[in-house]
């Protein structure tokens, strides 16, 4: 592996194969294994016990990182949405005008920042924009399951919530389980506004069709990922990919049952979302385990960007919607018995959207497609001891409601700061006064690629009704009563007024310090 570089290569394949059962690399491509990738929401970069955590919430996830190899330099964009079109389809966010949010296109200041106003319907009702992942891009769902995978997702989707093209089913997914949306209170299953309406809405599915279901949406995710699993099992001639990325950690703060901590710490409210999304990861590599599929399934476990609180990405700086380290490195574990070694690191530089290439050479898929792609395939690096192919990471371009940000060999351009990421991977130092020339070239090379960021379009399609009782234009058309009592009781509790300037959403960042604002 990596950590062992001081060794010959060829001499580090032969022990590790000797030591540890390792196949080569080079035997991988097309051995079409199981793949189960989960993905945590807003996990910062210390909370799991193998990075520093608390002694205790994450015991799974520490035995996983145990049983497999830890990913050190490991990528992804800054907030939710833009991670998961990256990991979909293979392309930087902005080429798919994902760094813009589904829920963003409701939103006057993030309109504002777009040059558009805010939409209103035929009946002078303000209403939301429908913005999505294009149903005509190729995701990593439709290349596995054209190889001939099962393929399922199981939790939080947030690439598209109102048309059917834009839903998981429509994007390659053969089960889908979970909510559309950027998040979900845990117990009711609401989202607490569809902006620009300021009331809550249902968000809780299966096979895009309304589901009833009490409990807790970690559990719950936990629980359908189980019985994913054991339905593969009965069809064992056809691998599976499951794509479980969990609305844990992030809010809204509703602490898990049993709860007995003080209700008015959120700090203990988010030690107890961790450790209840730790018990789910264990029941889920457990499924695995019990039901056969351990020697012939990669699991990978990530998170999707930094946290809210800067406190938890140390020792990076940053946040959530920033580019800071803290916002956009994040800890990662790959574990495939055979081909990963237990306790192992790899300090490569790989981003989110490289698993979409990956994954279709493991799978013996096709890499054709009409859309040229951002990733690139890791199997040497990650299951072998090949240097990263990846030379820079393209974070943000011009046009994004973030700062541009390149991160190039060492180097990182934020805006018009630039940090050695190597040398000085806190970000404690701006060298930018002190490499004009550089500055420069990395501008321009930024400029460059940004350039072929395509056109937005008039976005004319609108989300009507403005507030409907559940998302998907289909499964609102006929709506059960007991969704439509659940979710008037929720908004019955809501509030009706509100300051004049104040919204029950964020405003659009600003610089470098956005999560700060």
């Amino acid at each position: 592996m990596r950590a062992l570089r001081s060794i010959p290569s060829v001499l580090v394949l032969t022990l590790a194969a000797t030591d540890f059962g390792l196949s080569s690399a080079a035997e991988l491509p097309g051995s079409r294994p199981n793949i189960v990738f989960m993905m945590a929401d807003d996990m910062g970069w210390n909370q799991p016990g193998f990075n520093g955590g608390k002694k205790g919430l994450t015991p799974n996830i520490d035995k996983l990182a145990g049983e497999g190899l830890k990913l050190t330099q490991y990528y992804t964009h800054s907030v939710c949405a833009p991670t998961r079109a990256a990991f979909l389809t293979g392309r930087y966010a902005f080429r798919t005008w994902s760094d813009w949010r589904s829920e963003d296109f409701g939103k006057p200041s993030y309109l504002k920042a777009l040059g558009l106003t805010l939409a209103h319907n035929e009946r002078g009702e303000p209403t939301r924009r429908i913005h999505a992942l294009a149903g005509e891009e190729r995701t990593v769902a439709e290349a596995l399951r054209d190889a001939g995978y099962f393929t399922a997702l199981v939790g939080k989707w947030h690439c598209g919530e109102w048309l059917p093209e834009h839903l998981p089913m429509g994007q390659g997914f053969m089960h889908q389980y979970g909510h559309y949306a950027w998040g979900i209170d845990y117990f009711t299953k609401t989202i607490v506004h569809n902006a620009p309406a300021r009331f809550a809405v249902y968000d809780w599915h299966r096979n895009q069709k309304p589901l009833r279901e009490e409990g807790y949406a970690t559990d719950l995710f936990g629980a359908e990922a189980e019985r994913v699993i054991a339905a593969r099992a009965k069809e064992k001639d056809k691998p599976f990919f499951l794509y479980l990325p969990f609305n844990a950690v992030h809010g809204p703060l509703n602490p898990p049952p049993g709860f007995e901590g003080d209700k008015g710490d959120p700090l203990a409210i988010r030690d107890a979302m961790l450790k209840s999304l730790d018990d789910a990861v264990g029941r889920v590599v457990a499924a695995i385990d019990r039901h056969g599929f351990r020697d012939d399934t990669l699991v990978v476990f990530t998170n999707d960007n930094g946290p809210v609180l800067e406190e938890m990405s140390k020792p990076y700086r940053g946040t959530k919607n920033t580019t800071f380290e803290g916002g956009v490195r994040v800890p990662c574990l790959v574990r495939w018995p055979g081909h990963t070694e237990p306790g192992s690191a790899n300090d490569e530089m790989i981003f989110v959207a490289d698993w979409f290439t990956t994954f279709i050479t493991l799978a013996g898929g096709e890499h054709g497609g009409e859309a040229p792609v951002d990733a690139l395939d890791m199997t040497a690096t990650i299951f072998g001891d090949k240097a990263s192919p990846r030379e820079e990471i393209v974070f943000e371009v011009e046009g994004s409601v973030r700062l541009p940000t390149l991160r190039r060999g060492d180097y990182k351009l934020m805006g018009d700061m630039l940090f050695n990421v190597k040398a000085d991977p806190a970000e404690g130092k701006d060298i930018a006064k002190e490499n004009p020339e550089l500055v420069e070239k990395l501008a321009a090379r930024l400029a460059e690629v940004g350039a072929e960021r395509p056109p937005l379009g008039d976005k004319p399609l609108l989300m009507d009704p403005p507030l409907p009782y559940i998302y998907g234009i289909e499964e609102n058309k006929d709506v059960p009563d007991w969704l439509k009592e659940h979710v008037d009781a929720v908004r019955a509790k809501q509030p009706k007024e509100w300051a004049p300037g104040t919204t029950p959403w964020p405003q659009a960042p600003k610089g470098a310090h956005a999560a700060k604002q």
